[in-house]
């Protein structure tokens, strides 16, 4: 019998599906992630509003040095003493 995924295994897909959009765009690097503008970001093709708040997030995310924790959708246990 197969099993419905999760929701952070949804989650995860969804955050994957971002990242290859991002990778496909020509965006590889940590660096390049934290210099996309918004008139970038809006013109990587198949860009969503969900897509949009996603690399938002990853861009926070690698700024703060969570990127493993926002993946795995949890809490980064440092986030707080970093700031």
């Amino acid at each position: 019998m197969a099993m419905s995924k999760s929701a952070e295994e949804l989650a995860l897909q969804r955050k994957v599906k971002v990242m290859a959009k991002l990778f496909a765009s020509g965006c590889k690097t940590e660096s390049e992630l934290q210099s996309l503008s918004m008139e970038a970001i809006l013109q990587i093709q198949g860009i969503t509003m969900d897509d949009l708040r996603t690399i938002m997030a990853l861009q926070k995310s690698v700024k703060n040095r969570s990127l493993f924790s926002y993946l795995g959708g949890g809490e980064d246990e440092q986030s707080g003493q970093n700031q």
